[in-house]
């Protein structure tokens, strides 16, 4: 029986499992905010609360402590430098997972992990970029019909031209199969 054992295995093996939380937690502190499975998203949420912690305390030592775990700079740094720094206030709970639904392919359950505090900052610059994109793609779809139009008017006086030299081009005669689908009385002929 497994009592008092909390360690979600997701699978894998101890070493890959350490490697893929990490990553994990990199990439949510570089893009804050990671689409992931509901699974992979609750077992990832302890790990980058404690990263959060380390980053709240600032000292050398916790700095090595997370570099250890996490094994990339530039994500410890940004951490450091930014994460911890907004969520000084915030007595735990750093972290949101937000369940999207089943994946297309096999079911399984959805989710978004993000950062309490930097959820604010990325919803506003999304809605931004959706209204500049919406902006952006009403004229795209009338140059490509104006595009569209162009090589037709192009190939309108072609086909005019090739009319006098289509009857002099011979169609070429189909090959003979010598091997295939022969009878023995064709030989002979």
């Amino acid at each position: 029986m497994r009592h008092q054992k909390k360690t979600l295995k997701l699978g894998r093996t101890a070493e890959h499992r350490k490697a893929l939380l990490a990553n994990q937690v990199c990439s949510l502190i570089v893009h804050r905010r990671i689409k992931t499975t509901l699974a992979k998203a609750k077992a990832v949420r302890p790990l980058a609360e404690r990263m959060v912690t380390l980053g709240k305390n600032g000292s050398l030592h916790a700095r090595r402590n997370a570099l250890s775990i996490l094994r990339q700079k530039d994500a410890v740094k940004k951490l450091f430098d930014d994460i911890a720094q907004k969520s000084t206030n915030r007595n735990g709970g750093y972290t949101r997972i937000v369940k999207l639904g089943p994946r297309k392919s096999d079911s399984a359950p959805m989710a978004f992990l993000e950062w309490v505090d930097a959820a604010q900052v990325t919803e506003e610059k999304s809605a931004e970029e959706k209204k500049a994109r919406r902006k952006e793609a009403e004229p795209k779809p009338k140059e490509k019909e104006a595009k569209r139009e162009e090589p037709k008017r192009e190939e309108e006086p072609a086909a005019k031209e090739e009319k006098p030299s289509a009857p002099t081009l011979e169609e070429p005669k189909p090959k003979k199969r010598r091997w295939f689908g022969k009878k023995t009385g064709e030989d002979e002929k």
